[in-house]
């Protein structure tokens, strides 16, 4: 894989809306130029991959595995959100799997996302690896009236939160902080658990310095990757 893609989405409410009730996935890449023909090795240790992310998920919110050999072998992980519960997390994981095939139907690699999980595949072992090349951000279009204050605030809670996520097993925090007297900040990070401790830090990290270009003085905003993502607002979203 190449130079790193950035999308950069506005998220507007209706997309809020649907993102929120699960209809839509937030985004998806077909990362791998290279396609596999139909009832071919390979797509059958990708079908057999898919409804083992889907058993093995749920429970604690992520699985990875490989099935295969040699050319045919095929990698993948799942991740739901770290406040999802079992049943949320299954639902997801299953929209993720179908989703991804029928719009990347033929690649040998691909990534999907949704507001509660994501789903990737890929046909080379990308475990314990930063994914530098899979990114996009959104962002609230709402403006606030003091971006340098409001921007160190989302900031400090934001590597706050990644020191926190990165020295606990699940590799994930939500916290919140206070802006000013009115306002009061909400978020959360997460790292794919393949990742070490000191990779989940490095990867959140890098993501927290892109907020400049992300979200600079937005009310909202994430930075979503294949290997880790945070998000902010100024409202609680996170179920606690």
């Amino acid at each position: 894989m190449s130079s790193a893609r950035f999308i950069l989405l506005s998220l507007c409410s209706a997309l809020l809306l649907r993102a929120a009730l699960g209809a839509d996935p937030l985004f998806h890449f077909c990362s791998n130029p290279e396609n596999f023909t139909a009832s071919s090795p390979y797509e059958s240790n990708l079908n057999k991959l898919t409804s083992f992310l889907y058993t093995k998920t749920p429970p604690s919110g992520f699985g990875l595995g490989s099935i295969g050999q040699y050319q045919n072998q095929v990698f993948g992980l799942a991740l739901c959100r770290g406040d999802a519960s079992p049943s949320v997390c299954k639902a997801c994981v299953a929209d993720a799997g179908a989703e991804i095939r029928r719009r990347c139907p033929r690649n040998k690699g691909a990534i999907i996302w949704y507001d509660d999980c994501m789903f990737k595949y890929l046909d080379a072992d990308f475990f314990g690896q930063i994914d530098k090349t899979n990114k996009f951000y959104m962002w609230n279009l709402n403006d606030v009236s003091d971006p340098a204050l409001f921007n160190g605030k989302v900031r400090a809670m934001l590597t706050r939160l990644a020191k926190a996520a990165s020295s606990i097993p699940r590799l994930y925090a939500a916290g919140e902080k206070g802006v000013d007297s009115k306002t009061k900040l909400y978020g959360l990070v997460q790292c794919t658990r393949d990742l070490s401790a000191t990779e989940c830090e490095k990867c959140l990290e890098g993501a927290i310095g892109e907020l400049p270009s992300c979200c600079d003085g937005k009310e909202g905003g994430r930075v979503v990757g294949g290997s880790c993502n945070f998000r902010y607002e100024i409202y609680p979203f996170v179920n606690v």
